[in-house]
């Protein structure tokens, strides 16, 4: 029935796809999807039949997974780093139900924070949210828990204006006095 080859683009507006149909007669269909390159996938329907096929030419070999794995990023130099968002976290060791609040610590892994409140009912956090907001003096608002609600081992954000090393110099200025 037809015996030149014909051709229709449609492009499928939200994936942003290049399809390219060509048909030479009644038995063959041939659909390429995204741009014609030598990595483009083609389906061919040949008497009823569907087949996948995926070319690659030398230039685009298929990559190959390494079977070292990959070094992971450095720990961050102390208790005090920055998180992707850019927001500054505290690794924080609560000490609930302390006489008073206080930092006990500061080493490598966390800050050790004495914490005048009982742990029950999240009382604990609300008090440590409040001590390092009048610590780093910040508003209340600027300080979240944000993991360890029912844990000794806690992070706290802060959102506020202050660099990593201003707030790691004025936890160890509240530890020392």
């Amino acid at each position: 029935m037809f015996s030149q080859i014909h051709s229709l683009c449609l492009t499928r507006t939200p994936l942003f796809q290049l399809l390219h149909v060509s048909y030479s007669n009644q038995t063959h269909l041939s659909i390429t999807c995204g741009r014609q390159s030598p990595s483009s996938q083609f389906l061919e329907l040949e008497s009823g039949r569907f087949a996948t096929r995926r070319y690659y030419s030398e230039k685009h070999n298929m990559p190959k997974k390494s079977k070292t794995k990959s070094p992971e990023t450095p720990a961050a130099s102390g208790p005090v780093s920055r998180d992707k968002n850019g927001v500054v976290t505290i690794a924080v060791h609560a000490k609930p139900g302390s006489k008073q609040n206080a930092i006990t610590d500061v080493s490598f892994e966390a800050v050790g924070v004495a914490i005048a409140a009982p742990p029950t009912d999240g009382e604990a956090n609300a008090e440590l949210v409040r001590y390092f907001s009048k610590v780093l003096e910040l508003k209340r608002s600027e300080v979240i828990l944000d993991k360890g609600s029912r844990s000794r081992e806690k992070i706290v954000k802060v959102s506020g204006s202050l660099t990593p090393e201003q707030v790691l110099e004025r936890l160890k200025q509240e530890a020392s006095g």
